[in-house]
């Protein structure tokens, strides 16, 4: 008999079942295994769990179809860590396990079969035998890290890297000191770029055939290939994006995640787990070392540090003071400190200054926040933002040509009028990166202007004078660091109605700005936004620890995330007032619960109307809230209730 976990999407079925199996199965129908088993009257994939001589299941039981995997793909540890992230999150196994297990592709595993084994020569310790460290020598306790890692222990770092350092040969350095230890290393980075790179950083510190690269849009083959030399152990480093971190190596050592606040690390599939998070399952269950790494801290990462999880791994204020770039506040210096109007301007005159004396010297990057056009306008009167008579959508203008338009049904704004106001006349809110290039290319003739951005992203630019606008996440690297950086509409990033707006803006000013010269050699950094803004205060003074100290101050006291746990309820109004009210009562305190909503969601055509709830519980209740959603989920589905999407701290809290 076999305990199979079937793969089918509904939570009150979120259990094992029990199948018999044939002789012709009952070597190969091992615990890990996919099969295929009848369910409900038809065939669906399914993993064995377990193997057992007997079963508790009084009726009849049906039999396996068929075996369908060569290889047990569904290892002890990763099913363990499958269970602690459903919990957590409180979603079904079979999502979490669709997510840790990626689609079979059978000449990808019989080419893995074939292959002859691997031998692995050792790895001598990158610190011991005096190899490039990468800069981690010049980090208050980086080289007490490395040594520690490669000496077999499971030390937990949360490291803000200076500027000068590469995050990523940072990493591939930290891998290399694992591997010195005779064992594995999981490295998790946010996007297809970062992973890039880091191939390249593993290339170079690394044994040959040492890594392989794990990613969904390498396509099937390769990613069930990669998947299945780490199983197998023919992989001693997997490097990948966010479903990496569930990769099935052996004698894991090591756990590294690269810029945890990218929310590219939060999965968009249920139960939505975050790669940091699990990381920090993983590193519990197993043992393993564990490594948040980038230029800044999120709150998370923050009180990882307070609670004693993990230690700090920081750059000492020389170090600062000798790498990173100047950094201004647009309209705080010079004539514009005593004019309010060149203040206000998208580009106050300092701004212009550092621009035409820096794009002399090389390339200048200049940020903004959202690529296209004009892709936000609103009423120039009263500036209540312009939206579509027919579908509510935001209006927008894709060239200069071209009329205003909407962004979700396309339809011209051609009788538009403010409902407000009454005026027909639109501003711009926000200038995309298109128009800021034709604006500057005109004020700088003869200068070569690069973008970057949306299905565009560069990878790097040459070190010869050029003007490179980018959007946040989209800069290209420069060969010796750009001359300078401005970071225009500020006020957009720090505006925008979500609690880690503040983190999000310090995050993405101090990825560009690194990219900046040091300030000895010239380097500067002009930041266009509100100068008593804590965000940019702290870039300013260069101080991400003490930024994210605040940060976690600030929602601690507020009972905010993560000094709190949230469950975000999304459906139509009635449907999430009960699931929350419900979820409320099966909590063994409810009275420590509070409910925030319901908020109305923005509509979209062809979608029924909204609404968004909020359950607010201490940090010490996630566990009994994990719970509690489950059980109001499973109930609701055994019910054949309308579906109400549930999500555990979401990444976006308007």
């Amino acid at each position: 008999m076999a305990s199979v976990l079937v793969s089918v999407p509904l939570p009150h079925l979120d259990r094992p079942f029990d199948y018999l199996v044939p002789a012709s199965m009952e070597h190969t129908a091992e615990p890990g295994r996919l099969v295929r088993v009848p369910f409900a009257g038809s065939d669906v994939e399914g993993w064995v769990l377990a193997r057992r001589a007997a079963s508790e299941h009084p009726g009849r039981l049906a039999r396996l179809r068929r075996v369908v995997s060569g290889l047990p793909v569904l290892s002890p540890p990763v099913l363990a860590l499958a269970e602690r992230v459903a919990e957590h999150y409180a979603g079904t196994l079979a999502d979490v396990v669709r997510l840790a297990v990626p689609g079979r592709h059978a000449g990808a595993e019989e080419a893995v079969l074939r292959a002859e084994p691997v031998r692995h020569e050792p790895v001598p310790d990158p610190v011991a035998g005096g190899q490039d460290l990468a800069g981690w020598e010049r980090h208050t306790a980086g080289r007490a890290f490395l040594t520690h890692v490669a000496g077999g222990g499971s030390p937990r770092a949360v490291a803000t890297l200076a500027p000068g350092t590469d995050p990523v040969q940072a990493l591939a350095v930290a891998a290399r000191a694992c591997l010195a230890s005779g064992r594995t290393a999981l490295l998790v980075v946010p996007d297809h770029r970062d992973l890039v790179r880091l191939d390249a950083a593993l290339t170079r510190h690394l044994p040959a055939g040492a890594h392989v690269l794990l990613e969904a849009d390498a396509g099937p083959a390769p990613r069930y290939t990669a998947f299945l030399q780490a199983l197998t152990g023919r992989a001693r480093v997997v490097a990948g994006t966010r479903a990496a971190v569930f990769a099935p190596l052996p004698n894991l050592g090591l756990l590294a995640v690269l810029d945890d606040g990218d929310d590219s690390h939060a999965e968009q599939r249920a139960p939505y787990p975050h790669a940091r998070e699990v990381a920090v399952l993983r590193a519990d269950a197993t043992g393993a070392a564990a490594l948040f790494a980038g230029r800044t801290r999120t709150a998370e990462t923050q009180l990882l540090l307070r609670s004693g999880w993990a230690r700090a791994v920081g750059a000492p204020r020389e170090l600062v003071r000798a790498t990173a770039p100047r950094v201004v506040v647009a309209g705080t210096t010079g004539p514009d400190a005593q004019d309010p109007l060149a203040a206000a301007a998208r580009l106050p005159s300092d701004g212009w200054r550092v621009l035409r004396d820096a794009v002399r010297r090389g390339p200048v990057l200049v940020q903004v926040p959202r690529t296209g056009y004009v892709p936000t306008l609103a009423c120039r009167t009263c500036r209540e933002p312009a939206r579509c008579t027919a579908c509510h959508g935001p209006l927008a203008v894709t060239a200069a040509d071209a009329p205003a338009a909407c962004r979700w049904c396309g339809r011209p704004a051609t009788d538009w009028t403010c409902p407000t106001c009454g005026d027909d006349r639109m501003r711009a809110v926000v200038t995309g990166a298109r128009r800021t290039a034709e604006e500057l290319g005109r004020a700088f003739p003869g200068v070569d202007v690069r973008t970057s951005g949306g299905s565009k992203v560069l990878d790097a630019v040459p070190a010869e004078p050029s003007l490179v606008i980018a959007t946040p996440g989209a800069e290209p690297h420069a060969p010796g660091g750009y001359a300078a950086a401005l970071l225009l509409d500020g006020w957009a990033l720090l505006n925008r109605p979500d609690l880690r707006a503040q983190e999000e803006a310090h995050r993405r000013w101090s990825s560009a700005a690194a990219l900046v010269r040091g300030a000895s050699d010239g380097g500067t950094v002009v930041v266009v936004a509100d100068p008593q803004a804590a965000a940019v205060q702290a870039l300013v003074r260069w101080d991400p620890a003490g930024f994210a100290e605040r940060e976690l101050e600030q929602r601690a006291d507020l009972d905010l995330p993560p000094a709190a746990r949230f469950a975000g309820f999304i459906g139509a109004a009635a449907d999430v007032a009960e699931a929350a009210a419900a979820t409320v009562e099966a909590l063994p305190e409810p009275a420590a619960a509070r409910v925030l909503g319901p908020v109305a969601l923005p509509e979209r055509p062809g979608t029924a109307p909204a609404v968004r709830s909020v359950v607010r519980v201490p940090r010490a209740a996630s566990a009994e809230l994990a719970r509690a959603l489950k059980a109001v989920v499973a109930g609701r589905s055994a019910r054949k209730l309308p579906l109400v999407r549930v999500r555990v701290d979401p990444a976006e809290i308007g």
